[in-house]
Protein backbone atom coordinates (compact mmCIF):
# COMPACT_ATOMS: atom_id res chain seq x y z
CA UNK A 1 0.00 0.00 0.00
CA UNK A 2 1.53 3.37 -0.74
CA UNK A 3 1.65 6.04 1.12
CA UNK A 4 0.87 10.19 0.22
CA UNK A 5 3.80 12.55 0.20
CA UNK A 6 1.72 14.78 2.67
CA UNK A 7 -1.30 14.24 4.66
CA UNK A 8 -3.21 17.72 3.37
CA UNK A 9 -4.71 17.60 0.12
CA UNK A 10 -3.99 20.39 -3.05
CA UNK A 11 -5.47 21.13 -6.00
CA UNK A 12 -2.32 21.00 -8.12
CA UNK A 13 1.22 18.74 -7.47
CA UNK A 14 3.87 20.65 -9.29
CA UNK A 15 6.82 18.18 -10.07
CA UNK A 16 10.01 19.85 -10.07
CA UNK A 17 11.93 22.43 -8.13
CA UNK A 18 13.47 24.64 -10.54
CA UNK A 19 12.64 28.32 -11.59
CA UNK A 20 9.86 27.03 -13.49
CA UNK A 21 8.16 24.60 -11.00
CA UNK A 22 8.63 27.26 -8.24
CA UNK A 23 7.38 30.44 -10.41
CA UNK A 24 4.25 28.18 -11.29
CA UNK A 25 3.50 26.89 -8.40
CA UNK A 26 3.91 30.57 -6.71
CA UNK A 27 1.16 32.17 -9.83
CA UNK A 28 -1.31 29.24 -9.09
CA UNK A 29 -0.89 29.98 -4.64
CA UNK A 30 -1.74 33.75 -5.77
CA UNK A 31 -4.88 32.57 -7.30
CA UNK A 32 -5.56 30.82 -4.55
CA UNK A 33 -5.03 27.48 -5.16
CA UNK A 34 -3.95 24.97 -2.99
CA UNK A 35 -0.20 23.90 -4.30
CA UNK A 36 2.62 21.29 -3.70
CA UNK A 37 6.03 21.45 -5.19
CA UNK A 38 7.73 17.99 -5.19
CA UNK A 39 11.79 18.23 -5.19
CA UNK A 40 13.80 15.33 -5.91
CA UNK A 41 16.81 17.15 -4.59
CA UNK A 42 17.17 17.26 -0.39
CA UNK A 43 17.23 20.86 -0.82
CA UNK A 44 15.88 23.61 -3.36
CA UNK A 45 18.25 25.03 -4.90
CA UNK A 46 19.88 26.33 -8.36
CA UNK A 47 23.44 25.16 -9.83
CA UNK A 48 24.93 27.23 -12.60
CA UNK A 49 25.94 30.95 -12.76
CA UNK A 50 24.57 34.09 -14.46
CA UNK A 51 20.67 34.17 -16.31
CA UNK A 52 19.85 37.12 -18.94
CA UNK A 53 16.04 37.69 -18.26
CA UNK A 54 14.53 39.91 -21.22
CA UNK A 55 11.23 42.47 -21.12
CA UNK A 56 8.84 39.38 -21.86
CA UNK A 57 9.90 38.27 -18.13
CA UNK A 58 10.76 41.18 -16.20
CA UNK A 59 7.14 42.49 -17.36
CA UNK A 60 5.87 39.25 -15.52
CA UNK A 61 7.80 39.51 -12.42
CA UNK A 62 6.57 43.47 -12.41
CA UNK A 63 2.80 41.50 -12.17
CA UNK A 64 3.90 39.42 -9.44
CA UNK A 65 5.53 41.94 -7.43
CA UNK A 66 8.74 40.56 -7.99
CA UNK A 67 10.57 42.70 -9.92
CA UNK A 68 12.13 45.70 -7.15
CA UNK A 69 13.58 42.56 -5.37
CA UNK A 70 15.23 41.29 -8.49
CA UNK A 71 16.72 44.14 -9.42
CA UNK A 72 18.34 44.77 -6.15
CA UNK A 73 20.09 41.19 -6.60
CA UNK A 74 20.56 41.45 -10.43
CA UNK A 75 22.17 43.81 -13.17
CA UNK A 76 20.36 46.54 -15.33
CA UNK A 77 23.22 46.45 -17.98
CA UNK A 78 23.22 49.74 -20.52
CA UNK A 79 23.97 48.16 -23.42
CA UNK A 80 24.38 44.35 -25.22
CA UNK A 81 26.91 44.07 -27.88
CA UNK A 82 28.34 42.11 -30.20
CA UNK A 83 31.84 41.45 -31.82
CA UNK A 84 33.69 38.91 -33.71
CA UNK A 85 35.64 37.01 -31.71
CA UNK A 86 38.57 36.31 -34.47
CA UNK A 87 39.16 40.35 -34.80
CA UNK A 88 37.01 41.41 -31.98
CA UNK A 89 35.74 44.30 -34.09
CA UNK A 90 31.86 45.37 -32.81
CA UNK A 91 28.88 44.34 -35.06
CA UNK A 92 25.80 45.49 -33.79
CA UNK A 93 24.48 46.80 -30.50
CA UNK A 94 21.17 47.15 -28.61
CA UNK A 95 20.70 50.53 -26.11
CA UNK A 96 19.36 48.51 -23.53
CA UNK A 97 17.93 51.41 -21.76
CA UNK A 98 16.33 52.35 -25.21
CA UNK A 99 14.93 48.97 -25.30
CA UNK A 100 13.43 49.51 -21.82
CA UNK A 101 11.61 52.36 -23.07
CA UNK A 102 10.41 50.45 -26.03
CA UNK A 103 8.85 47.31 -23.88
CA UNK A 104 8.34 49.15 -20.91
CA UNK A 105 10.57 46.67 -18.97
CA UNK A 106 14.02 46.17 -18.63
CA UNK A 107 16.18 43.55 -19.38
CA UNK A 108 18.31 42.35 -16.42
CA UNK A 109 20.75 39.82 -16.11
CA UNK A 110 20.98 38.13 -12.79
CA UNK A 111 22.59 34.60 -11.09
CA UNK A 112 20.43 31.85 -11.60
CA UNK A 113 20.27 30.86 -7.57
CA UNK A 114 18.50 34.39 -6.75
CA UNK A 115 15.98 34.12 -9.34
CA UNK A 116 15.21 31.00 -7.65
CA UNK A 117 15.73 32.00 -4.42
CA UNK A 118 12.84 35.01 -5.30
CA UNK A 119 10.37 32.48 -5.92
CA UNK A 120 11.22 30.15 -3.52
CA UNK A 121 10.32 32.83 -0.67
CA UNK A 122 7.52 33.95 -2.57
CA UNK A 123 6.38 30.59 -2.55
CA UNK A 124 6.98 30.28 1.03
CA UNK A 125 4.78 33.54 1.67
CA UNK A 126 2.22 32.11 -0.31
CA UNK A 127 1.87 28.86 1.89
CA UNK A 128 3.04 26.29 -1.07
CA UNK A 129 3.72 23.44 0.11
CA UNK A 130 7.28 22.74 -0.51
CA UNK A 131 8.13 19.12 -0.36
CA UNK A 132 12.20 17.56 -0.78
CA UNK A 133 13.75 14.08 -1.66
CA UNK A 134 10.99 13.17 -3.78
CA UNK A 135 12.09 11.16 -6.32
CA UNK A 136 8.73 11.24 -9.10
CA UNK A 137 9.18 7.96 -11.17
CA UNK A 138 5.74 8.01 -13.22
CA UNK A 139 2.30 9.65 -13.22
CA UNK A 140 -1.42 8.48 -14.21
CA UNK A 141 -4.78 9.64 -15.04
CA UNK A 142 -7.33 9.17 -12.25
CA UNK A 143 -11.25 9.32 -12.62
CA UNK A 144 -10.87 12.79 -10.50
CA UNK A 145 -7.68 14.12 -11.33
CA UNK A 146 -3.71 12.34 -11.52
CA UNK A 147 -1.15 10.78 -9.61
CA UNK A 148 2.59 10.76 -9.18
CA UNK A 149 4.08 7.54 -8.05
CA UNK A 150 7.64 7.75 -6.54
CA UNK A 151 10.77 5.87 -6.26
CA UNK A 152 10.40 4.85 -2.57
CA UNK A 153 6.50 3.68 -3.02
CA UNK A 154 4.78 6.82 -1.71
CA UNK A 155 2.73 8.18 -4.53
CA UNK A 156 0.45 11.77 -4.49
CA UNK A 157 -2.52 12.84 -5.80
CA UNK A 158 -4.30 16.27 -7.05
CA UNK A 159 -7.01 17.16 -9.76
CA UNK A 160 -3.64 18.26 -11.68
CA UNK A 161 -0.08 17.55 -11.84
CA UNK A 162 2.24 19.77 -13.81
CA UNK A 163 5.25 18.48 -14.91
CA UNK A 164 8.39 20.46 -14.43
CA UNK A 165 10.89 17.76 -14.41
CA UNK A 166 13.02 19.19 -16.93
CA UNK A 167 14.84 17.62 -20.18
CA UNK A 168 14.88 14.20 -19.09
CA UNK A 169 11.12 14.66 -18.34
CA UNK A 170 9.73 11.35 -17.09
CA UNK A 171 5.99 12.63 -18.09
CA UNK A 172 6.80 13.69 -21.68
CA UNK A 173 7.11 9.88 -22.20
CA UNK A 174 3.38 10.40 -22.09
CA UNK A 175 3.16 12.65 -25.31
CA UNK A 176 6.11 12.11 -27.23
CA UNK A 177 8.60 9.11 -27.95
CA UNK A 178 11.85 11.23 -28.55
CA UNK A 179 15.28 11.53 -27.18
CA UNK A 180 17.36 14.78 -25.84
CA UNK A 181 18.96 15.91 -29.36
CA UNK A 182 22.41 16.72 -28.82
CA UNK A 183 24.01 19.49 -30.72
CA UNK A 184 27.51 18.47 -29.77
CA UNK A 185 28.33 21.75 -28.56
CA UNK A 186 29.46 22.39 -24.82
CA UNK A 187 29.79 25.52 -22.44
CA UNK A 188 32.14 26.40 -19.59
CA UNK A 189 30.83 28.90 -16.91
CA UNK A 190 32.65 30.70 -14.42
CA UNK A 191 30.77 32.90 -12.06
CA UNK A 192 33.71 34.78 -10.13
CA UNK A 193 34.66 37.72 -7.64
CA UNK A 194 35.35 40.77 -10.17
CA UNK A 195 38.35 41.29 -8.62
CA UNK A 196 39.68 37.86 -9.58
CA UNK A 197 38.57 39.04 -13.50
CA UNK A 198 42.46 40.34 -14.36
CA UNK A 199 41.45 42.95 -16.77
CA UNK A 200 39.46 45.73 -17.60
CA UNK A 201 35.83 44.71 -18.07
CA UNK A 202 32.75 46.94 -18.90
CA UNK A 203 30.38 45.86 -16.26
CA UNK A 204 27.89 48.08 -18.49
CA UNK A 205 27.15 46.01 -21.11
CA UNK A 206 26.58 42.35 -21.67
CA UNK A 207 29.44 41.19 -24.33
CA UNK A 208 29.02 38.36 -27.00
CA UNK A 209 32.06 37.37 -28.98
CA UNK A 210 30.59 34.97 -31.87
CA UNK A 211 33.51 33.44 -33.78
CA UNK A 212 33.93 30.36 -35.90
CA UNK A 213 32.11 27.03 -33.84
CA UNK A 214 32.38 28.63 -30.89
CA UNK A 215 31.54 31.94 -28.89
CA UNK A 216 31.95 33.70 -25.54
CA UNK A 217 29.55 36.02 -23.27
CA UNK A 218 30.55 38.19 -19.99
CA UNK A 219 28.51 40.24 -18.16
CA UNK A 220 28.45 41.85 -14.69
CA UNK A 221 26.48 40.26 -11.54
CA UNK A 222 24.93 41.32 -8.24
CA UNK A 223 25.63 44.81 -8.46
CA UNK A 224 29.03 44.37 -10.23
CA UNK A 225 30.22 42.16 -7.06
CA UNK A 226 30.83 39.60 -9.77
CA UNK A 227 31.73 38.50 -13.38
CA UNK A 228 29.62 36.12 -15.45
CA UNK A 229 31.47 34.34 -18.06
CA UNK A 230 30.30 31.87 -20.52
CA UNK A 231 31.79 30.10 -23.47
CA UNK A 232 30.79 27.76 -25.91
CA UNK A 233 32.46 25.50 -28.76
CA UNK A 234 31.64 22.38 -31.01
CA UNK A 235 33.45 19.89 -29.89
CA UNK A 236 35.22 17.83 -32.47
CA UNK A 237 35.38 14.45 -29.60
CA UNK A 238 31.58 14.63 -29.91
CA UNK A 239 31.62 15.28 -33.91
CA UNK A 240 33.42 11.91 -33.88
CA UNK A 241 31.33 9.96 -31.85
CA UNK A 242 33.55 10.17 -28.72
CA UNK A 243 31.96 9.18 -25.07
CA UNK A 244 34.53 11.48 -23.38
CA UNK A 245 33.61 15.16 -25.47
CA UNK A 246 33.78 18.47 -24.14
CA UNK A 247 36.99 18.21 -22.07
CA UNK A 248 39.21 21.55 -20.93
CA UNK A 249 41.81 20.86 -23.64
CA UNK A 250 39.17 20.90 -26.25
CA UNK A 251 38.17 24.36 -24.97
CA UNK A 252 41.75 25.78 -25.06
CA UNK A 253 41.66 24.38 -28.81
CA UNK A 254 38.66 26.14 -29.45
CA UNK A 255 39.35 29.47 -28.13
CA UNK A 256 43.22 29.27 -29.38
CA UNK A 257 43.23 31.71 -32.22
CA UNK A 258 40.52 34.02 -30.92
CA UNK A 259 41.02 37.93 -29.81
CA UNK A 260 42.92 38.62 -26.87
CA UNK A 261 39.95 40.21 -24.96
CA UNK A 262 37.93 36.42 -25.08
CA UNK A 263 41.74 34.58 -24.95
CA UNK A 264 42.11 36.82 -21.79
CA UNK A 265 38.70 34.97 -19.76
CA UNK A 266 39.62 31.42 -21.07
CA UNK A 267 42.05 30.71 -18.02
CA UNK A 268 38.94 31.93 -15.73
CA UNK A 269 36.25 29.51 -16.75
CA UNK A 270 35.44 26.43 -14.55
CA UNK A 271 37.27 23.25 -15.50
CA UNK A 272 35.97 20.70 -13.21
CA UNK A 273 32.41 20.96 -14.44
CA UNK A 274 30.82 21.55 -18.27
CA UNK A 275 27.37 21.94 -19.75
CA UNK A 276 26.43 19.61 -23.00
CA UNK A 277 24.43 21.18 -24.90
CA UNK A 278 21.16 19.49 -25.69
CA UNK A 279 17.68 20.59 -27.02
CA UNK A 280 14.30 18.52 -28.24
CA UNK A 281 12.65 18.93 -31.66
CA UNK A 282 8.98 20.62 -30.61
CA UNK A 283 6.04 18.74 -30.01
CA UNK A 284 2.63 20.74 -29.79
CA UNK A 285 0.96 18.29 -27.27
CA UNK A 286 1.29 19.34 -23.86
CA UNK A 287 -1.41 18.23 -21.85
CA UNK A 288 -2.16 14.17 -21.36
CA UNK A 289 -6.29 14.49 -19.40
CA UNK A 290 -5.01 16.13 -15.96
CA UNK A 291 -1.19 16.21 -16.98
CA UNK A 292 0.55 18.96 -18.37
CA UNK A 293 4.10 19.61 -19.30
CA UNK A 294 5.67 23.07 -18.42
CA UNK A 295 9.28 24.62 -19.05
CA UNK A 296 12.19 22.12 -19.92
CA UNK A 297 9.64 19.56 -19.99
CA UNK A 298 7.98 20.55 -22.71
CA UNK A 299 10.35 22.83 -24.70
CA UNK A 300 14.23 22.58 -23.53
CA UNK A 301 16.37 24.94 -25.97
CA UNK A 302 19.64 26.02 -26.89
CA UNK A 303 20.79 28.80 -24.82
CA UNK A 304 21.23 31.61 -27.62
CA UNK A 305 17.86 33.40 -27.02
CA UNK A 306 18.34 33.27 -23.57
CA UNK A 307 14.68 32.25 -23.29
CA UNK A 308 15.34 29.09 -21.48
CA UNK A 309 14.04 30.07 -17.77
CA UNK A 310 11.83 32.84 -19.28
CA UNK A 311 9.80 30.65 -21.46
CA UNK A 312 8.96 28.52 -18.10
CA UNK A 313 7.83 31.67 -16.32
CA UNK A 314 5.74 32.37 -18.80
CA UNK A 315 4.65 28.99 -19.30
CA UNK A 316 2.95 29.62 -15.32
CA UNK A 317 2.15 32.53 -16.22
CA UNK A 318 0.16 31.82 -19.05
CA UNK A 319 -1.88 28.80 -17.21
CA UNK A 320 -2.39 30.91 -14.18
CA UNK A 321 -4.11 34.01 -16.03
CA UNK A 322 -6.39 30.57 -17.66
CA UNK A 323 -7.22 28.94 -14.34
CA UNK A 324 -7.94 32.49 -13.01
CA UNK A 325 -10.60 32.89 -16.20
CA UNK A 326 -12.06 29.91 -15.40
CA UNK A 327 -12.62 30.08 -11.69
CA UNK A 328 -15.52 31.04 -9.80
CA UNK A 329 -14.68 32.94 -6.52
CA UNK A 330 -13.57 30.49 -4.46
CA UNK A 331 -15.10 27.83 -6.55
CA UNK A 332 -13.25 25.13 -8.52
CA UNK A 333 -11.45 25.93 -11.47
CA UNK A 334 -12.72 24.69 -14.96
CA UNK A 335 -9.29 22.84 -15.74
CA UNK A 336 -10.05 21.20 -18.80
CA UNK A 337 -11.23 24.86 -20.70
CA UNK A 338 -7.75 25.79 -18.68
CA UNK A 339 -5.57 23.27 -19.67
CA UNK A 340 -6.85 23.50 -23.46
CA UNK A 341 -5.96 27.22 -23.69
CA UNK A 342 -2.49 26.88 -22.39
CA UNK A 343 -1.98 24.42 -24.78
CA UNK A 344 -3.52 26.27 -27.64
CA UNK A 345 -0.88 29.38 -27.13
CA UNK A 346 2.18 28.22 -25.46
CA UNK A 347 3.49 25.15 -27.59
CA UNK A 348 3.58 27.15 -30.86
CA UNK A 349 5.18 30.42 -29.19
CA UNK A 350 7.99 27.51 -27.57
CA UNK A 351 8.61 25.80 -31.19
CA UNK A 352 9.45 29.77 -32.52
CA UNK A 353 11.76 29.41 -29.82
CA UNK A 354 13.37 26.17 -30.35
CA UNK A 355 14.08 26.55 -34.04
CA UNK A 356 15.01 30.18 -33.97
CA UNK A 357 17.63 29.27 -31.01
CA UNK A 358 18.83 26.71 -33.17
CA UNK A 359 19.64 29.24 -36.16
CA UNK A 360 20.91 32.17 -34.33
CA UNK A 361 23.61 28.91 -33.04
CA UNK A 362 24.41 28.79 -36.70
CA UNK A 363 24.23 32.07 -37.56
CA UNK A 364 26.64 33.10 -34.56
CA UNK A 365 29.03 29.95 -35.30
CA UNK A 366 29.77 30.90 -38.94
CA UNK A 367 33.22 30.27 -40.80
CA UNK A 368 34.66 31.37 -44.15
CA UNK A 369 32.76 33.76 -46.96
CA UNK A 370 29.52 33.12 -44.44
CA UNK A 371 31.07 34.60 -41.32
CA UNK A 372 32.38 38.02 -43.62
CA UNK A 373 28.48 37.95 -44.94
CA UNK A 374 26.65 38.09 -41.52
CA UNK A 375 28.74 40.41 -40.17
CA UNK A 376 27.94 42.76 -43.12
CA UNK A 377 24.43 42.14 -42.52
CA UNK A 378 24.82 42.87 -38.57
CA UNK A 379 26.91 45.76 -39.49
CA UNK A 380 24.63 47.36 -41.62
CA UNK A 381 21.83 47.11 -38.76
CA UNK A 382 20.50 49.91 -37.14
CA UNK A 383 20.60 50.22 -33.26
CA UNK A 384 17.05 50.80 -33.05
CA UNK A 385 15.79 48.28 -34.89
CA UNK A 386 14.16 46.07 -33.40
CA UNK A 387 12.07 44.35 -36.29
CA UNK A 388 13.77 41.04 -35.26
CA UNK A 389 13.06 40.29 -31.83
CA UNK A 390 9.12 42.23 -31.14
CA UNK A 391 8.16 38.98 -31.75
CA UNK A 392 9.66 37.63 -28.10
CA UNK A 393 10.29 40.86 -26.32
CA UNK A 394 7.12 42.12 -26.24
CA UNK A 395 3.72 40.92 -23.71
CA UNK A 396 3.49 37.30 -23.54
CA UNK A 397 0.78 36.12 -25.23
CA UNK A 398 -2.55 34.31 -23.81
CA UNK A 399 -4.41 33.32 -27.60
CA UNK A 400 -3.23 32.64 -30.67
CA UNK A 401 -4.52 35.42 -31.64
CA UNK A 402 -2.46 37.43 -29.78
CA UNK A 403 1.05 35.96 -30.71
CA UNK A 404 2.93 38.41 -33.23
CA UNK A 405 3.89 37.52 -36.75
CA UNK A 406 7.74 36.28 -36.89
CA UNK A 407 10.58 38.42 -38.30
CA UNK A 408 11.57 38.08 -41.93
CA UNK A 409 15.22 36.59 -42.10
CA UNK A 410 17.76 38.44 -44.33
CA UNK A 411 19.57 35.85 -46.66
CA UNK A 412 23.11 35.72 -46.06
CA UNK A 413 23.90 35.92 -49.91
CA UNK A 414 22.36 39.73 -49.95
CA UNK A 415 25.64 40.93 -48.52
CA UNK A 416 28.65 41.52 -50.55
CA UNK A 417 32.04 41.24 -49.46
CA UNK A 418 33.99 40.92 -52.46
CA UNK A 419 37.71 42.32 -52.21
CA UNK A 420 37.66 45.87 -55.30
CA UNK A 421 39.57 42.33 -57.39
CA UNK A 422 36.33 40.59 -57.21
CA UNK A 423 37.53 37.80 -54.93
CA UNK A 424 35.53 36.90 -51.82
CA UNK A 425 37.51 37.38 -48.86
CA UNK A 426 37.94 34.20 -46.97
CA UNK A 427 38.35 33.79 -43.00
CA UNK A 428 41.73 35.05 -41.48
CA UNK A 429 41.23 32.22 -38.52
CA UNK A 430 44.59 30.13 -39.75
CA UNK A 431 43.28 27.07 -40.67
CA UNK A 432 45.44 24.95 -38.18
CA UNK A 433 44.01 27.23 -35.52
CA UNK A 434 40.29 26.84 -36.19
CA UNK A 435 38.09 25.47 -33.94
CA UNK A 436 37.04 22.10 -34.53
CA UNK A 437 39.90 21.85 -36.96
Amino acid sequence: MTTRTSASPVDVLIVGGGIGGLSAAFALAREGLRVRVLERADEFGEVGAGLQIAPNCTRILHDYGLLDEAKDLGVLPGSMVMRDAVDGGELTRLDLADLEREYGFPYMVIHRSDLHGIFLRACRRTGVDLITGARVSGYENTATGARVLLADGRADEARVVIAADGLHSVARGLLADDEPVSSSYVAYRAAIPIEQAGREVDLGEVSVHVGPRCHFVCYGLRGGEMLNQVAVFQSPKALAGEADWGTPDELDDAFAATCPDVQAGIPLMWRDRWWRMFDRDPIMTWVDGNIALLGDAAHPPLQYMAQGAVMAIEDGWVLAKHVAARRAANGPADWQGALAAYEAVRPEHCRRVLTTARAWGELWHLDGVARLQRNALLRARDTYDYSFIDWIYGPTALTPEEEPPMFAPIPLDSADVRDPAGRSDPSPMPAGHRPGA
